[in-house]
C-alpha cells in the first residue's frame, strides 16, 4: 500500500455490510414506521440532532428498552446543564442485559496472564449475578447505596457491578495499579457502603501484593461496612489485618433469584472520575436510562455489534471504556475481557488471544496500535484473523501511519473505527459508521444525536479548521450531576464557562467538509494516557511531596509522532541535582502514588517556571510551545510575572520530533 496522506480513503463498506448494518436496519424502520427517509448517513445525523425529542424516542421504541409510567416529555428542556429525559419513568440496566440471556453463545470469555481463555454462560453468569446481588441485600445493601470496587478487569468485577445496578446500588471502580492516595481522592468522595477489592493482580510477569493497599482504604474509608475480598491467588491466605472482611466465595452460596429493581430513568448507575487542572477528582454521575440509551445506540448503529459477536475493548476498570464494554451485553454480543499487560510476553499477546476466541471486534488504544508499529510485528501474517471484522481505537488521536499500519500488517479488509468521546459521557460522540468510508488520519463521523461542531474563540462554527470541540444540544448521558457539588458550581464551571449553554469539551478537533472529524488532543492541560484522564494537581501533590523538589509543571503533548508524550519540568530545592537517583525516585514515586500510566516520560529541571502575575503555572502556553506554536502567538508576555522562564521551552521544542 502507498503512503497515505490525511484523509486518504483506505476502506470502503462493501453493499453487503451496509444492507445488513443495523444502521440500515434502524433506518428502514424509521421509514416504515415514521415516514422517514434518509438517503445519506449525513441526512439521518441532521434529523437526529434537529429533532432531538424524536431521535431519542424512537430509540425506546427500536430497541423495546422496558420503560414503565408514561413520561410527560421526552425532554423537559434543551437547556444545558438542566435537561432532564423521560421524567416520570422507571426501568432498570441490569434487566436490559439479562434479558439476552441464551444457551446458543457465553456471556463472558475471560482470560488473564495466568490463566488461559474461560468461558461463562448466561446461566451460570446469571446465576452469580443473582447470588451476589441476594448476598449485598442481606448486608444491607439498598438502592442508592454507593458499593466501590478496587478490582481488576475480570469476571468478578462485571458481576458485582451488575448485582449492584439490579438493585439500584451506585457503583464505582478503580484499577489495582492505582496507588492507595488516587483512589481514596475517588472513593471517600462518594461515602461507599461496601468495598470489593482483589488481593493483588498480575502484570507484566509480576505478581503485586495489595492487602496493605487494601487495608489503607479501609482506613480511609470510615463509611465502608464490609469489604469483600476477590482472591486472586499467590498472596496467601492472612486477612487479619483486615476486618470486617468476607471472602466472595461466600456471597456466591446465597439462594435466592436475580430480582431488578425498578429505579427512575435519571437514576445514578455508576460514578467515573475525570480530573480537570485542579481540586480532586471530579465524582461525575451517571445514570440507568441515560447510559441504557447512549449504549444501545453506540454499541447497535456506531459499531453494528449484534447477537453473538465477540466484543473485546483492552482496558481496566479505571477507564470508562470498561463501562463502555459492557454495553455488549446490550445487544447480546459477548464480552471478552483479558486482565494483564499488552505487551508480555511480548507484543503478539492480544492478536493470538483475537485469534483463539474468534473475536469479532478489537477494541483498543491508540497508544497499542502505534507501540504494535514500532514493535514492527504484523499479527496478519501469523494469526487467524478471518473473524474479526472491526477494530476500534481511542484513548489519544491515531496517526496517519498508525491507520496505514492497521491496514498493511493486520488485515486490508477491515472497518478501523477510530472513536473519541469521554469519560464525562461515558460514551464516544465522533465515531463509525458501517456506512462510511474510512479515511486516513480521520474518525468517520459524528455520532447521531451527538450536536458537535468546532468552535472558533468567538464561537461561530468552523469547517476544515481547528476549533475547540462542542456539544450545543443535551444528550442523555451527559452527567446527572457531580457528587457533593453544591448548585451544580464545578459542573457549570467544567463544560459551560467557555460558551455559556454549550458544552466545551476541552479538545482540538476539526469537522471537516465531508463529515469526517480529526482530534488534535487536548485544548486544556488536562493529562490523558492512554485514555485515562488525569488532573495535573494530582501529579503535582506526588511529586512536590518530595523533599528535593520546590515546584513542578507537567504537560501531555497528545499527537506527538502519534503518541503520547509527558514530560515534567522541576524546580529543585537549593543542594539538590536531578542525576539518574533522583529521576527514578520521582518516577517511582509517581508509579506508587498515583499509577503507571502517569510516570513522565522525560524530566527536566529548571532554574524557574513561568507564572501569570497572579502566580498561576501558564499550562498550555508551555503545552502549545512544545506543540511547535510559536511562543509570540501561544502566551501574552505581558500576562507573565517572569516572561523569559518560558526560552527553555522554545529552546527544548526546536529538539522534539514532529
Amino acid at each position: 500500500m502507498a503512503v497515505s496522506v490525511e484523509g486518504t480513503v483506505l476502506w470502503e463498506p462493501s453493499d453487503e455490510l451496509q444492507e445488513h448494518s443495523s444502521m440500515r436496519q434502524y433506518m428502514r424502520w424509521l421509514e416504515q414506521t415514521r415516514g422517514l427517509h434518509f438517503a445519506s448517513y449525513a441526512a439521518l445525523w441532521q434529523w437526529s440532532v434537529d429533532d432531538i425529542a424524536g431521535f431519542w424516542s424512537s430509540l425506546v421504541t427500536f430497541f423495546d428498552v422496558r420503560l414503565s409510567g408514561t413520561a410527560a416529555q421526552v425532554l423537559s428542556s434543551r437547556d444545558m446543564p438542566g435537561a432532564r429525559w423521560f421524567a416520570g419513568t422507571e426501568l432498570n440496566y441490569a434487566q436490559h442485559v439479562f434479558r439476552n440471556a441464551t444457551s446458543s453463545h457465553p456471556a463472558l470469555i475471560f482470560q488473564s496472564e495466568r490463566q488461559t481463555a474461560q468461558e461463562i454462560s448466561w446461566d451460570e453468569f446469571q446465576h452469580k449475578v443473582g447470588a451476589v446481588a441476594n448476598a449485598l441485600r442481606d448486608l444491607g445493601v439498598v438502592s442508592g447505596d454507593r458499593v466501590v470496587a478496587f478490582v481488576g478487569n475480570i469476571p468478578e468485577a462485571v458481576t458485582a457491578f451488575l448485582a449492584c445496578a439490579s438493585l439500584g446500588a451506585i457503583w464505582s471502580s478503580c484499577s489495582p495499579d492505582f496507588g492507595s492516595p488516587s483512589v481514596i481522592d475517588r472513593f471517600a468522595q462518594i461515602a461507599p457502603k461496601i468495598l470489593f477489592a482483589v488481593d493483588g493482580y498480575h502484570y507484566g510477569g509480576k505478581a503485586f501484593d495489595k492487602r496493605t493497599v487494601v487495608a489503607e482504604l479501609q482506613r480511609a474509608l470510615p463509611t465502608l461496612e464490609r469489604t469483600v475480598l476477590i482472591p486472586q491467588g499467590a498472596f496467601g491466605t492472612d486477612t487479619s489485618e483486615l476486618p470486617n472482611t468476607l471472602p466472595w466465595s461466600e456471597l456466591l452460596t446465597t439462594e435466592g433469584e436475580l430480582r431488578f429493581e425498578p429505579v427512575p430513568f435519571e437514576h445514578p448507575l455508576w460514578v467515573l472520575y475525570s480530573s480537570g487542572t485542579t481540586g480532586l477528582p471530579k465524582p461525575i454521575v451517571h445514570g440507568h436510562g441515560g447510559i441504557l440509551l447512549e449504549h444501545l445506540k453506540s454499541v447497535s448503529l456506531q459499531l453494528d455489534l449484534k447477537a453473538g459477536d465477540r466484543f473485546f475493548w483492552f482496558t481496566t476498570t479505571g477507564w470508562m471504556m470498561w463501562n463502555f464494554l459492557l454495553g455488549g451485553l446490550l445487544v447480546g454480543a459477548t464480552i471478552l475481557l483479558y486482565d494483564g499487560s499488552a505487551g508480555w510476553p511480548d507484543m503478539n499477546v492480544l492478536w493470538e488471544f483475537a485469534q483463539n476466541t474468534a473475536m469479532t471486534c478489537f477494541g483498543t488504544s491508540a497508544a497499542y496500535i502505534t507501540a504494535c508499529q514500532a514493535a514492527g510485528i504484523t499479527p496478519g501474517n501469523y494469526y487467524d484473523l478471518s473473524r474479526l471484522r472491526a477494530i476500534g481505537v481511542t484513548g489519544s488521536p491515531l496517526s496517519v501511519e498508525g491507520f496505514q499500519w492497521v491496514y498493511t500488517a493486520v488485515k486490508s479488509d477491515i472497518w478501523l473505527s477510530s472513536v473519541s468521546g469521554g469519560t464525562d459521557l461515558c460514551t464516544a460522540f465522533v465515531g463509525g459508521s458501517p456506512l462510511l468510508p474510512v479515511r486516513a488520519g480521520e474518525i468517520q463521523c459524528r455520532c447521531l444525536g451527538a450536536q458537535v461542531a468546532a468552535f472558533d474563540e468567538g464561537g461561530r462554527p468552523l469547517v476544515d479548521e481547528p476549533g475547540e470541540l462542542v456539544i450545543t444540544a443535551p444528550m442523555p448521558s451527559m452527567p446527572l450531576f457531580f457528587w457533593n457539588d453544591p448548585e451544580d458550581r464545578r459542573y457549570r464551571e467544567s463544560y459551560f464557562d467557555t460558551f455559556p449553554g454549550v458544552w466545551r469539551h476541552g479538545d482540538w478537533v476539526k469537522i471537516t467538509s465531508h463529515g469526517g472529524v480529526v482530534i488534535y488532543g487536548r485544548s486544556d492541560a488536562t493529562i490523558n494516557r492512554m485514555g485515562i484522564r488525569m488532573g495535573t494537581s494530582e501529579i503535582y501533590r506526588a511529586v512536590d511531596e518530595l523533599p528535593e523538589v520546590h515546584d513542578s509543571l507537567v504537560v501531555d503533548l497528545e499527537g506527538l509522532q502519534g503518541a503520547s508524550y509527558m514530560p515534567l519540568f522541576v524546580v529543585l530545592t537549593a543542594g539538590a541535582v536531578l542525576d539518574e537517583v533522583l529521576t527514578a525516585k520521582i518516577k517511582a514515586h509517581i508509579r506508587r502514588t498515583l499509577s503507571p500510566r502517569h510516570v513522565p516520560d522525560a524530566i527536566f529541571a529548571l532554574p524557574e517556571l513561568p507564572r501569570t502575575h497572579n502566580g498561576k503555572k501558564v499550562e498550555v502556553p508551555v503545552k502549545k510551545i512544545l506543540m511547535g506554536v510559536p511562543v509570540t502567538k501561544a502566551a501574552n508576555p505581558d500576562s507573565l510575572s517572569n516572561p523569559a522562564a518560558l526560552q527553555p521551552f522554545v529552546d527544548l521544542a526546536a529538539s522534539l520530533p514532529r
